[in-house]
């Protein structure tokens, strides 16, 4: 699974979905990153939160107050 911003220092909602999280391939360092950065809740099903914020990696932390602490995805 892909890993985006992976320099972040603050754990992830697990509600937030991208697209190469479901794509069940290797990563090869041939092809160039789409940077697409489509994000989106898994609650809302949108790129908004439940909150009425975006959502992202870096946006989606434990400070905001839709985050969800089980199961949190942690870029390391």
């Amino acid at each position: 699974m892909d890993k985006p911003y992976s320099n972040l220092e603050h754990e992830v909602c697990r509600l937030l979905r991208w697209k190469s999280m479901f794509i069940e391939a290797e990563s090869d360092p041939t092809v160039p990153p789409s940077n697409d950065g489509a994000y989106w809740c898994s609650e809302t099903q949108v790129c908004i939160g439940p909150d009425g914020r975006v959502v992202g990696p870096a946006e989606c932390h434990p400070r905001r107050a839709c985050y969800d602490p089980d199961t949190v995805v942690k870029f390391t």
